[in-house]
């Protein structure tokens, strides 16, 4: 393997890429974790994405999954992927801050939520926790306590909110993957602003448990990525029945990245009018009409 990966190779990837060259053995899950670690250094402190980076962590991580590749193991789908998670998301060993000072002095969360348990099952590496919207109330991700997020486009503007850490950390090509919550667009615009790919799922597709929510009836929890693709891998890591979220769908899991090559053929669209096609910019309504 080899045991070394430079930023630039590692920024030009999507997450399915990287997992691919790392089952292969073209790089180790180990340079991919130390690519990514170096990524922050240089371009984190600029987009305050972050609120703690798990350095040790994410190097013990991949070594473990190197040493289940040289074993001839399994080492999930997402072998030696980088992700990060919005910070009210518990991550065992770390307060879950839910962008809150307040919430700084609690004990550490005693395990994963379980999206962030799913991701690591499915051989995921995870690197740190992100800045976000004070008790996800909130669509800029300027913080009074941990500082605002900017957009890694252009610094003079916001990254969306409230997982604005989580939109950020991709555009900026820090992780090609990160978690984020939606209770009214929260995955949605920052990654609108960021100009990353974003996934609001039907409720009760993915577990909740662990997370600090805030509006129970309302929160979703998905990922954000470089492309459609990996939030297609994501989604199927994440996806599944949890009796420990009430809200969770029974449903069995649907493997969606099937689903990608079928292309659009018979699927019927529906597009908003009225208040919806008035008002609005006009190049994006005629961009939206175009693609109609």
């Amino acid at each position: 393997m080899s045991v070394a990966m430079s930023r630039a190779d590692y920024v030009a990837s999507d997450g399915v890429g990287l997992t691919a060259a790392v089952r292969a053995g073209r790089v180790s899950a180990r340079a991919v974790a130390e690519a990514a670690l170096a990524q922050i250094a240089a371009r984190g402190p600029a987009v305050n994405a972050f609120t703690t980076v798990l350095a040790e962590q994410a190097r013990a991580d991949a070594d473990r999954v190197d040493a289940a590749i040289v074993a001839g193991g399994a080492a999930g789908p997402l072998a030696g992927l980088p992700f990060a998670v919005k910070n009210l998301f518990d991550v065992a060993g770390l307060t879950t801050l839910a962008g809150s000072r307040i919430h700084a002095s609690r004990p550490p969360a005693a395990r994963d939520a379980a999206a962030v348990a799913a991701l690591r099952r499915a051989g995921a590496v995870l690197v740190g926790s992100l800045n976000m919207d004070e008790y996800a109330f909130g669509f800029t991700t300027e913080n009074s306590h941990y500082g605002a997020t900017r957009n890694p486009h252009d610094r003079e503007r916001v990254a969306g909110g409230s997982s604005g850490g989580s939109g950020a950390a991709v555009a900026a090509g820090l992780v090609p993957l990160t978690l984020g919550s939606d209770t009214n667009g929260s995955i949605r615009v920052p990654a609108s602003l960021c100009g990353v790919f974003g996934l609001k799922p039907t409720y009760g597709r993915v577990s909740r448990a662990g997370t600090a929510l805030f509006a129970g009836s309302f929160d979703h929890v998905g990922p954000l990525a470089r492309s459609a693709r990996d939030l297609a891998v994501a989604f199927d890591a994440l996806q599944g029945p949890d009796a420990a979220d009430p809200a969770a769908s029974r449903r069995p899991a649907e493997p969606c990245r099937p689903e990608l090559s079928r292309g659009i053929a018979g699927l019927r669209f529906a597009v908003a009018d009225g208040h919806f096609s008035r008002g609005g910019e006009p190049a994006v309504l005629a961009a939206v009409g175009t693609v109609a």
